[in-house]
This record gives structure tokens, sequence and C-alpha cells, in this order.
């Protein structure tokens, strides 16, 4: 599984600033470092070919990327994902995942809403805080990935984030619409406001820990509460003996037995939306 690390903040009065969930992750992740474990590099279930990428561009800014897709003469008919990283950015953990996700049968495209990489957590959040104080770079970002993925021939497109990336996952869905068919957020911090969940026409899928101390569960429910009231489908799953980050391999957090449910949920509700 992926290195997942810190959240972005709801967007809520109620909600604790950015800079609040920045710090928070600091202090959960302060001695950890993006080191890959075993269990962070499981093979894809079947070969795939990737590359690095350059999807579009912001504010004159190249955006580069991972792309991963079936080998051979697998196809992935037309299904596709894009996968935002933790706080650590796109790194090879991540690129990991995106090969994962690809031996599956999708395309899968991993953006980068940092443009660079983190090795300490000082620096990842000196990131995280950067991304959060530009949203409208950030969704700029996600809607060339979107676009991109269409001119690949993609027409069936899904997102997943892990914490940081899971926020952001949540706005590629609000970002694509009915470009979006699925999304999942791995412990990513909710919007709960019901105009702003209004951009979103896909059916979500949120993996939580109930020890989560940086995203608590009552704010899961909150914004899953706004979800049904706009009519969106959802599902929420709280590991409650898990602690965020449950799935980084290479975290003190990692709790393999729920990193694996959440997995073969995901790749579920990839299979029913996106086919």
């Amino acid at each position: 599984m992926a290195l997942l690390c810190a959240a972005a903040a709801p967007l809520t009065a109620q909600a604790p600033r950015p800079t609040d969930y920045a710090e928070a992750m600091h202090a959960a992740h302060g001695r950890e470092s993006p080191t890959a474990t075993p269990a962070a590099l499981i093979a894809p279930r079947s070969a795939v070919v990737g590359s690095d990428v350059m999807y579009g561009t912001v504010g004159g800014r190249v955006l580069h990327g991972y792309l991963a897709k079936p080998a051979g003469a697998a196809a992935s008919n037309g299904r596709a994902i894009i996968v935002v990283h933790e706080w650590w950015g796109l790194n090879g953990n991540i690129k990991a995942v995106v090969d994962r996700y690809a031996g599956e049968g999708y395309t899968v495209l991993a953006v980068d809403l940092f443009g660079r990489v983190a090795t300490t957590p000082d620096t990842a959040m000196v990131l995280y805080q950067t991304a959060m104080k530009d949203i409208p770079a950030g969704e700029q970002n996600l809607a060339a990935a979107i676009g991109y993925l269409k001119s690949q021939g993609a027409t069936k497109i899904g997102s997943v984030g892990y914490c940081f990336g899971g926020h952001w996952s949540l706005r590629t869905g609000l970002v694509g619409g009915n470009d979006i068919k699925a999304v999942v957020m791995y412990y990513g911090a909710p919007i709960t406001d019901r105009t702003q969940l209004a951009r979103l026409k896909a059916p979500v899928l949120g993996l939580f820990a109930g020890l989560d101390k940086g995203i608590p569960v009552d704010s899961v429910r909150a914004m899953e509460q706004s979800l049904k009231a706009n009519g969106r489908p959802v599902s929420i799953n709280v590991y409650a003996d898990a602690n965020h980050a449950f799935a980084n391999a290479s975290g003190q957090a990692y709790d393999a037995t729920a990193a694996e449910d959440a997995w073969k949920k995901s790749l579920v509700f990839f299979s029913t939306n996106l086919r």
C-alpha cells in the first residue's frame, strides 16, 4: 500500500483551520520518513507499463505525473483512475500504488499537487500548507488531469487519495462533475458544506480510522449527512481500532488487516462504478 499522511482541512466554520491539520499531522508523523517496506511494494496482480508524463499546465507550471496502464494485449476499456498523493508528494511509493491499480485493469494517473517530493516531516508540512493556500490552482491541476485522461481515451474516471490526497480526491469529484464516476477517500479531511458538495455527481466511498485524532469521526459523519441530503450515494467505513494512516506501510500506524480490507473495498467500488 501507499505511504499515506497529512490531511487537508474541512472548509466549514466548525472545522479546525488548515494549519491545525498540518500541525496535527506533523505531530503524528514527526518521527517517520517515507521509507518503503515490503508491504509498501506489493506487486501488481498483472503486468503493467508505467512512465512519467506531462498532463497539463497551471499558472505557467508544467504538471508532471505518473501514468500506468495494463501491459500487452490487456485493455482498460476506457476505465481510468486519478490517484492523489499524501503529504510526502508523488514519490516512488505512490507510483507503486498506481501500478497496483493498473494491474487491476485501469489506466491510472498519479497527479502532483506539490511539484516536488518531501523526505522530512518539516518539508512535507510546508508543501501541504502551500498547496492548501491556493485551492483554485489545485482544482485547475485536477481539471487538467481529467482532461488528459479523456484525451487518452478514458470514458469512466474515478479518483482515490490518501489523507491530504483523500480530501483532494473528493475535490476531484467536485471539479469533474459528471466526468467523475467514483470517489474514494482514505482518511481525508471532509467537506461538509452542502453548497460545495452540490458540484459532486459521483458516489463516495470513505475509509476512515476510529482512533484518528486529526480527522474526528463526527466530522466524517457530518459529511456523510450532507452527501445524503444532496442525494449522493455514500458508504463510510470506520475501522474502529485503526489510527490515521492505517494503510501507510512504512508508518507506525500501519494496520495490515484494515489496509487489506480497505483495498478490497476500493476495488469492488471501482469495479461497480466504472464498468
